[in-house]
């Protein structure tokens, strides 16, 4: 069983998804880590080229004239750009080259350069979103690490429940084949008997029926276990019609499981309880985002350096001259029909919708986990009662088979025994998988396997290589 669990893990294609899938989530965060360092950028315009009419208007008379234009323009800048987290704005260090080649009505060169110039833009009582993703970011990082290790568990619990499924259709075809077997033994027998006399006619033929029963039900058995062998063999990675040797082991780990442990390393351990907090976190960021929409916004944009234009490259940073730019620029809503009012209320009534939305999940969540443990603690108790019912169910059928053989026990008798053991093995392969899916699922909400004492983790480093 656990090495069809860890080849499914390594193999099949739910686990190349899982894999996927927290590759894409490491991405968003260093894209987002990136967005906190500075960056580097060349831009250039090379070879504007224009030869086209321009409208122009006299400036004392105010006719309208076209006047011909007549120019190549190519400008290079280097930008190194600084996010600020802490107050939202981005400041930026740049130095810039522009050259003017004017053709008509004469040839002229001119340079205009920006050796070094500083930026500052800055929104003032407005929405920072740093500060929001600062909280939130690094928690998605750790759900999507969690939440692999939990779809891992997923995958165990299915191919588990595919192993089992399996064994039972293994243990179906092995049942009626030595039923086919006892069938035709039997069938021997009453034909001798018959011919002595011992047995009627009508007996023998109800021997008979039983055997032409068997086989029907080897047949079918036999389709059943290539079909679940099959699905397991598909959802582990290997070729259809691939013969597995399944190795079946019915012992029942002792282990009882302790509610609020158990309550304890599910909220430490697993995406649920991060979860909520980031959902939290999301909801008061929709109101402060609704907040700073409302009303003023400001946003102060400043700019210093030195520059220079002249005719020849050299001269152009021979006389710099200061370069000062600062504004503020306002957006003063004046009427607007309550509309930013309505939306941070809104945004309020969802916020408290959401919270207690999480408080029910909460409750439910315990809930939840408090069935699991209890459920799982009755199982390996279910799991004795249901061996020892099939255990004594052979042992009635095996009796039956001797006392039908002395005259003892008649067809119906042995076929009503040969039932009741059928189900009492079912049964207890049944209780047996359910006590296995049990414990993957409360391993699947703990992350923590309780056979060995240890934490469920994966080596994270290796999925993004």
């Amino acid at each position: 069983m656990q090495q069809v669990v860890e080849l499914a893990q390594e193999n099949s294609i739910s686990a190349m998804s899982n894999r996927n899938s927290f590759a894409a989530s490491y991405w968003s965060f260093r894209s987002y880590r990136a967005q906190l360092l500075p960056s580097l950028s060349l831009n250039a315009g090379l070879f504007n080229f224009n030869r086209s009419l321009v409208q122009l208007q006299d400036y004392n008379t105010g006719a309208i004239s076209y006047r011909a234009n007549y120019n190549m323009n190519n400008d290079v800048s280097l930008n190194f750009r600084q996010n600020i987290p802490w107050t939202g704005g981005t400041v930026s260090l740049s130095t810039s080259l522009q050259r003017l080649d004017q053709y008509s009505p004469a040839r002229l060169t001119t340079y205009y350069a920006q050796p070094v110039y500083l930026t500052y833009t800055q929104s003032l009582w407005g929405f920072n979103q740093f500060k929001w993703s600062k909280e939130t970011e690094p928690k998605q990082y750790e759900i999507a690490k969690r939440q692999y290790i939990e779809n891992m568990e997923q995958l165990s619990q299915t191919t588990i429940s595919l192993f089992w499924s399996c064994v039972s259709s293994k243990e179906n075809y092995e049942r009626a084949l030595k039923s086919f077997e006892e069938g035709k033994r039997l069938f021997e027998a009453g034909q001798t008997r018959f011919a002595m006399g011992t047995i009627t006619r009508d007996q023998l033929m109800q021997i008979e029926v039983r055997v032409l029963n068997d086989s029907l039900n080897l047949s079918n058995s036999r389709v059943n276990l290539r079909t679940t062998m099959n699905r397991l063999c598909s959802y582990i990675g290997y070729q259809e019609n691939t013969e597995l040797n399944l190795i079946i082991d019915y012992e029942i780990p002792d282990v009882t499981l302790d509610y609020n442990d158990v309550l304890e390393r599910a909220l430490q351990n697993s995406s649920f309880r991060l979860r909520q907090e980031v959902q939290y976190v999301q909801a008061d960021e929709n109101v402060a985002r609704a907040k700073a929409n409302r009303g003023l916004s400001a946003s102060l944009n400043t700019r210093f350096g030195m520059s220079g234009s002249a005719d020849k490259l050299g001269d152009t940073f021979v006389q710099l001259k200061d370069q000062e730019v600062i504004g503020v620029s306002l957006n003063i809503p004046i009427l607007d029909w309550g509309q930013g009012r309505g939306r941070v209320r809104m945004a309020e009534a969802q916020a408290q919708t959401t919270r207690n939305q999480l408080e029910q999940s909460m409750i439910d969540y315990r809930q939840d986990l408090y069935t699991q443990v209890v459920q799982f603690n009755d199982q390996r108790s279910q799991c004795e009662i249901a061996r020892r019912a099939a255990d004594l169910a052979d042992e009635s059928y095996e009796l039956a088979l001797k006392n039908f053989g002395s005259g003892s026990m008649t067809m119906t008798q042995l076929d009503q025994l040969k039932d009741k053991r059928d189900q009492a093995v079912s049964s207890y392969l049944s209780k047996v998988a359910g006590f296995w899916n049990s414990y993957f699922g409360i391993r699947r909400a703990t992350l923590y396997d309780y056979i060995s004492g240890t934490d469920i983790s994966a080596e994270f480093d290796k999925l993004v290589k």
